[in-house]
């Protein structure tokens, strides 16, 4: 399976945009999303995509966020969610926990864990499992990222967003 990932997008739409459209081009069989929309108008942009999100700290009205993934036939999860590609497990947690982050990457059960909230781009591997930090779409004046991750072989290619 190819994932596009992505987080931290605070609002930023054409780095929305942008990112959509390299998600579009590549082919990739799901987006996830790994919080800090904040607004609700930023979901309609993955219209079309396979995407999946949960909720990130600065996520501002849920009820709204779940009814815009709703109208675009998306999933939310809510704070947490797991599952499988390619006999893989895969966890998404925003990240604003870090013993929560790192309980998710130590624990064994999952072969990649997906969060965001730091805004750094990360690839590393503890033991088996890959902790995968697509960093901040939004850029906040620095570099704005996105990762891609095939989960056959666990390759990542991060993409920066102009």
């Amino acid at each position: 399976m190819f994932i596009g990932a992505i987080s931290d997008t605070h609002d930023h739409v054409p780095h929305i945009k942008q990112a959509v459209d390299i998600f579009r081009k590549r082919d990739v069989d799901l987006v996830v999303h790994a919080g800090d929309y904040c607004s609700p108008f930023t979901i309609p942009h993955f219209e079309g995509l396979p995407f999946e999100g949960i909720f990130g700290n600065n996520d501002g009205d849920y009820f709204l966020l779940m009814q815009k993934f709703d109208a675009i036939d998306a999933t939310i999860h809510g704070d947490f969610f797991e599952f499988n590609a390619d006999s893989r497990m895969l966890a998404v947690y925003h990240g604003t926990d870090q013993p929560i982050t790192d309980a998710l990457i130590n624990c064994g059960k999952y072969d990649v864990v997906i969060s965001g909230h730091t805004h750094e781009p990360m690839n590393k591997k503890t033991n088996n499992t890959l902790a995968l930090n697509p960093g901040t779409a939004h850029g906040f004046d620095e570099k704005a990222t996105i990762a891609l991750l095939n989960t056959d072989n666990l390759q990542t290619e991060f993409v920066e967003l102009d």
